[in-house]
């Protein structure tokens, strides 16, 4: 089995950069590597998070922040630093970097027309500016791709009003997955494998089906911020993608998860 999944390198790709890891992107050793990949062949394509550089802006400014069920309420006030810290200084951060490793990147806002968005309503109560994705147009992302390029894109949608919302950056990322046909989807989060007790490493899940994915997380097994991760990666796969994996950064990151040390999903 670990020869048979170690023996190809996607053609192309999607990569998932979490918010946990992005806000400290300069010289990210798991960028190099997708600079790597993409000089090989590999079409890739990056939707990065940044939950926690846009805490940190929101207690600069003296915002408070407000949760509902894990879900950051936008107002307008948090929405104005959603924007500028994930669409504008994250998403440059990582373009630089890319650049720095030696590759070419540019910026592809998910707000120019890429997630088609509306208002996310909730049982809880009134999330402000959080969306849902109605649609995908990946046609801006593949003229990056065209161009040599490798797709830097931030997880902010619009309406067709041109409203714009904040979207889960894992939400965003599978479904952008599917919509281009990547031939992987890639999570680089703080964990190097999907835990069926999170509190014990030695209980890292390697490899699951579809079947199996959604029984786990029937019994509750996956909590808090792997939730939204698994669903993206289980969305992705429903939508076509024959292989998930989430893994854990460093140096040689993607192609140790390709060879097996992370939790790959398949339908």
């Amino acid at each position: 089995m670990a020869s048979e999944r170690a023996q190809a390198i996607p053609a192309s790709l999607l990569l998932k950069f979490g918010g946990s890891v992005a806000g400290g992107a300069g010289g990210d050793p798991v960028l190099a590597d997708l600079v790597r990949l993409a000089a090989s062949g590999v079409a890739v394509t990056l939707v990065h998070g940044g939950g926690p550089a846009v805490d940190a802006e929101l207690r600069a400014r003296g915002v408070t922040t407000r949760r509902i069920a894990g879900l950051r309420v936008t107002d307008a006030p948090t929405l104005a630093v959603v924007e500028d810290v994930l669409g504008r200084r994250v998403n440059a951060a990582i373009v630089a970097a890319i650049g720095a490793a030696g590759g070419r990147a540019r910026r592809v806002g998910g707000d120019d027309g890429v997630f088609i968005a509306a208002k996310l309503e909730h049982a809880g109560g009134d999330l402000g500016f959080v969306g849902e994705i109605e649609a995908v147009d990946a046609a801006p992302v593949r003229a990056v791709l065209g161009g040599g390029a490798i797709p830097v894109v931030s997880p902010i949608g619009a309406d067709r009003h041109g409203q714009r919302y904040n979207i889960n950056a894992d939400t965003a990322a599978g479904a952008l997955a599917a919509a281009l046909g990547v031939a992987a989807y890639v999570v680089v989060t703080d964990v190097t494998r999907v835990r069926v007790d999170r509190f014990d490493p030695a209980s890292g899940i390697a490899r699951m089906t579809l079947a199996e994915a959604e029984a786990y997380r029937a019994r509750g097994i996956f909590a808090d911020g792997m939730l939204p991760k698994i669903d993206a990666a289980l969305g992705a796969v429903r939508g076509g993608v024959p292989r998930a994996f989430i893994c854990g950064a460093g140096p040689g990151a993607l192609a140790a998860a390709f060879a097996g040390a992370g939790t790959e999903i398949v339908p």
